[in-house]
C-alpha cells in the first residue's frame, strides 16, 4: 500500500520556520514533522511513500538522500575511494520513499495528479505533511474497503482556540468551558483513494474544492470519523503544542 504525502505547500502562517525550509521539515522533538507522520504509517506496516515536494523541495531531497548519515554513527576511511562504515542499523530500514518535484505553485489535487505514474492502478493512502494524529490506520483502510466507493476522508472535531461561556439573560456567566471541541466535523486530512480518483483531478486541481465536491455529489465520498487526537501545525502556537507533547513523553501519535 503506497502512502502519498503532500509536502509542497508554502506554509505562510508559520513563516518563522518556513522562510528557510518547507513546513514538513519543521522539527518536532528534533525530527521533521514529516518523519513523525511516516513513523506513524510505518508502525502499521505502511512503508512505501511517495513525497510530493514543491516549495524548497531541495531541503526534502537533501534530507532523504543524507538520511543515514544524519541518523547514524559512522567511520569514514579516506583511501583511494572514500568509504563509509555505519555502526548501527536504522529503525527505518525497509522504508522506500519516492521524492517527486510536483512544482512550486501546484495545488493539492495537482500534486496528486502529477504522481499518478508512481501510484499505478492501485488503492493508495494520502495525507498532508503538516499534521499529526493517533488515527488507527488499519481501521481507516478497513472502512474504505468495506464501502466500495472511490474516496474516504477522515473527519475530526477540532478543539476550539477559545473558551466558551454560558451567559444568562442578566449577563451572569453560568459556566466557562476552556477550549471545548468545536461543533461540526472537518477534513482531518487522512485519505484513502481508489485509482479512479485520478479521473477527477488535473494538474490545476485543488483537491478540497471541485474534486471532493464532485465526489460527494456523486455519492463516491465516505467519511471515517476519528474521535482521538488530531493536531495540525499551521502556526507557531501549534508547533509549540506538538513539541511540548513530545517533550512530555506522552505524544499521542507515537506508536513506535
Amino acid at each position: 500500500m503506497k502512502v502519498v504525502l503532500l509536502a509542497g505547500g508554502l506554509g505562510t502562517r508559520l513563516r518563522e520556520e518556513t522562510e528557510i525550509k518547507p513546513k514538513p521539515m519543521v522539527e518536532v522533538g528534533g525530527h521533521p514533522i514529516l518523519w513523525h507522520i511516516m513513523k506513524r504509517y510505518a508502525a502499521f506496516g505502511y512503508v512505501d511513500f511517495i513525497v510530493c515536494a514543491g516549495y524548497k523541495g531541495e531541503v526534502i531531497k537533501n534530507w532523504f538522500s543524507n538520511f543515514r548519515i544524519l541518523n547514524s554513527d559512522f567511520t569514514v576511511s579516506f583511501k583511494n575511494e572514500v568509504q563509509i562504515k555505519y555502526h548501527s542499523e536504522l529503525e527505518e530500514s525497509g522504508w522506500t520513499a519516492t521524492v517527486a518535484d510536483t512544482g512550486q505553485a501546484t495545488m493539492t489535487g495537482g500534486r496528486i495528479k502529477k504522481i499518478q505514474k508512481y501510484v499505478g492502478n492501485e488503492t493508495f493512502m494520502c495525507t498532508y505533511g503538516d499534521g499529526l494524529a493517533d488515527i488507527d490506520l488499519d481501521a481507516l483502510l478497513a472502512f474504505h474497503k468495506s464501502h466500495g466507493r472511490i474516496a474516504t476522508l477522515t473527519t475530526v472535531k477540532p478543539v476550539s482556540r477559545f473558551g466558551v461561556l454560558d451567559i444568562d439573560s442578566e449577563n451572569q456567566i453560568l459556566s466557562f468551558h476552556e477550549k471545548p471541541q468545536a461543533e461540526g466535523a472537518i477534513n482531518g486530512g487522512f485519505f484513502v483513494f481508489e485509482p479512479k480518483i485520478f479521473e477527477y483531478l488535473d494538474e490545476n486541481s485543488i483537491l478540497e474544492q471541485e474534486p471532493l465536491r464532485r465526489l460527494a455529489e456523486e455519492g463516491e465520498l465516505m467519511g471515517f470519523h476519528h474521535d482521538g487526537f488530531w493536531q495540525p501545525m499551521d502556526t507557531f502556537r501549534e508547533l509549540t503544542i506538538l513539541n511540548d507533547l513530545w517533550k512530555s513523553g506522552e505524544a499521542p501519535w507515537k506508536a513506535w
